[in-house]
């Protein structure tokens, strides 16, 4: 019925370094297997397309006369993709070596499973919650937008939206899965349909998941680590993108919620408001740059690739007092456990690629995630440095 094992869906818009990177991670988890991989162009006005085409000859790249939105580009793939499981994966992500052959195989042991998503790590190491959530049921609604959810952390009652109580480090049945990264049932999905486009941007994988469930499969939340750099895809943050973002959530909860309260209702709705006007002001006004006076620069390679490596990356750290290396001829990322305290003295954290494989440096950021610490990757196949916010 199906040609390849799996098929993997991309939409760019406007971020042809970081997808760049995200494909050199799919070239090397895919090595072997047998899939059909789609890039869906939203109209970039950067190059992607050109730049990127004769990079990556095995990737069919769409290109849409228009920014037709995340769902609408989504489902040009899935209608001619031709994979027994398909994979939704953000441009600004990066995915172990074994990752996908191991899902896979999960997904041939569990046919009940219609859906799975990741364990995502940002550009400091640090775990982001929206990789295993609940449903944004009226009252979870209620929870996370008048701040109960904070407030209240571990209880099931007030914080099930991001299930903070369940670890991110064990396997689980969740309700809902992030669309930067769900590997997804190619039956089940031609069974519940393709994603909606009443949802521009965000919220469709709330929504996908949901009638995955309603279709009595289940989703699954696995404790495989990725990088995911949040928001690197998207516009700058403006009160019009927060509306956006968080309107998400009223569009599922009036198509999933009809005989809610309508005062319950009206309530979210102003919280929704509130919120983004709020963020949008805090983010004009509020946090500015990060600003470190005293740069001390970590890179992990290979010794005979530290002297080129240094060169090449010193321009972006103009303040830099110090550099280092982590040889991985002598160290092996996992000492990093008995090297924690000394390692906290850097600020950034430059990993070379292919020297480092993309899943030791996944291990390596979830050993210490740190807000003050940021994460770069120097790829010597393009003498690129990809960092976050960049």
């Amino acid at each position: 019925m199906y040609e390849t094992q799996l098929s993997i869906v991309i939409v760019n818009y406007n971020v042809k370094y970081f997808l760049e990177q995200c494909l050199y991670s799919v070239r090397a988890a895919t090595r072997g297997m047998e899939v059909d991989i789609y890039v869906v162009d939203n109209q970039s006005t950067d190059g992607s397309v050109e730049y990127l085409r004769p990079l990556f000859p095995e990737v069919n790249f769409i290109e849409n006369p228009e920014n037709a939105g995340f769902a609408k580009a989504n489902n040009r793939a899935f209608r001619i993709c031709k994979g027994e499981y398909v994979l939704m994966l953000n441009p600004d992500t990066a995915i172990g070596e074994e990752s996908l052959r191991s899902l896979c195989y999960f997904m041939d042991e569990h046919p009940e499973a219609g859906a799975l998503g990741l364990k995502m790590l940002n550009g400091n190491g640090i775990f982001l919650a929206e990789s295993k959530r609940s449903f944004p049921t009226p009252w979870v609604s209620f929870c996370k937008l008048f701040g109960l959810s904070k407030l209240f952390p571990q209880s099931p009652k007030y914080a099930s939206y991001a299930l903070p109580y369940l670890s991110p480090d064990e396997q689980h049945e969740v309700d809902v899965l992030c669309g930067a990264f769900m590997l997804m049932r190619h039956e089940a999905l031609d069974k519940i349909g393709l994603l909606d486009e009443s949802f521009f941007m965000y919220g469709e994988d709330i929504d996908l998941s949901y009638r995955f469930i309603q279709a009595g499969y289940k989703n699954y939340y696995m404790p495989e680590r990725m990088l995911h750099y949040k928001g690197e895809s998207t516009q700058k943050v403006s009160y019009r993108f927060l509306k956006r973002f968080y309107g998400a959530m009223l569009i599922f909860y009036k198509k999933h919620y009809p005989e809610a309260s309508p005062l319950l209702y009206a309530s979210i709705k102003t919280a929704v408001l509130l919120r983004a006007a709020l963020a949008s002001f805090t983010n004009l006004f509020g946090k500015r740059s990060r600003n470190v006076k005293h740069r001390r620069l970590l890179i992990v390679c290979r010794k005979e690739s530290f002297a080129e490596v240094k060169k090449a990356v010193i321009s972006h750290f103009p303040k830099c007092e110090h550099i280092n290396l982590w040889n991985l001829n002598e160290v092996r990322i996992t000492a990093a456990v008995c090297r924690k305290n000394q390692m906290n003295r850097f600020s950034d954290i430059v990993f070379v690629y292919p020297d480092t494989r993309f899943e030791q440096m996944f291990l390596l950021m979830d050993i210490m995630p740190d807000k003050r610490m940021v994460y770069h990757i120097y790829n010597t196949c393009n003498n690129r440095l990809i960092s976050p916010g960049k």
